[in-house]
């Protein structure tokens, strides 16, 4: 096994067990039959994401791109259900999920009607997909900041953290290999925020007798 299937099978592992991270809330729904405290728009706003890299990976012809994702937009979308069944604010969820189809399907008309085969598809794709991860990498950082103020991580959950740790570090190492910084770039701040979580963990350890449960997009 060469490098390459070697990071390759490392993404497909660490990424789908980050994504099955949510089976906790799917499973804590389940027996509560309640989507009270659970996050909506991590579910909503991950599938999207899982969406676009899965048309980068079809575009690219890497199975492994396209392997992950369609594995997590399938999750995502099994956690949207299960969440729009139990909630009390339906109206709003679905309000919600409609606007995010009709961003996902102009965004496709966009990219498979105006723009020609070829490079410039693929690096347009990949430029917008690259910018939505970084922005969902980087947008739990006032949440950071707030638990630096109060010095309680219980917001924060561990294992995901480990995850997502794990998960940056084998994309940018895969993406690196295939000199594609359309994957390295958006994975980096992935593993900056990562140990930065680290961190908080070790300087707040005394204060936090125990782990929290697991939220969805604080990654």
């Amino acid at each position: 096994m060469d490098l390459l299937q070697l990071l390759s099978w490392a993404c497909i592992v660490f990424t789908v067990g980050m994504f099955s991270t949510g089976l906790t809330d799917l499973k804590k729904m389940q027996e509560s039959k309640s989507a009270d405290n659970i996050q909506f728009l991590p579910f909503l706003t991950t599938c999207l994401n899982n969406m676009g890299w899965l048309y980068y990976g079809m575009l690219k012809r890497d199975q492994t791109i396209f392997l992950v994702n369609i594995i997590g937009a399938l999750l995502q979308i099994v956690y949207i259900i299960t969440y729009i069944h139990y909630t009390k604010q339906k109206r709003m969820v679905m309000s919600q999920t409609v606007a995010a189809g009709t961003v996902l399907t102009c965004g496709w008309l966009y990219f498979t009607m105006f723009l020609s085969e070829g490079n410039t598809r693929l690096s347009q794709l990949g430029l917008t997909c690259s910018v939505v991860t970084v922005s969902m990498y980087l947008s739990p950082l006032t949440d950071l900041v707030e638990i630096v103020r109060s010095g309680n991580v219980q917001c924060l959950s561990f294992p995901l953290t480990v995850a997502t740790f794990f998960t940056s570090t084998s994309w940018v190492l895969y993406g690196l290999q295939l000199n594609d910084y359309y994957i390295v770039v958006p994975n980096t701040p992935g593993i900056f925020t990562s140990l930065i979580r680290f961190y908080l963990f070790w300087k707040f350890a005394s204060v936090n007798q125990s782990l929290p449960s697991y939220k969805p997009m604080l990654i």
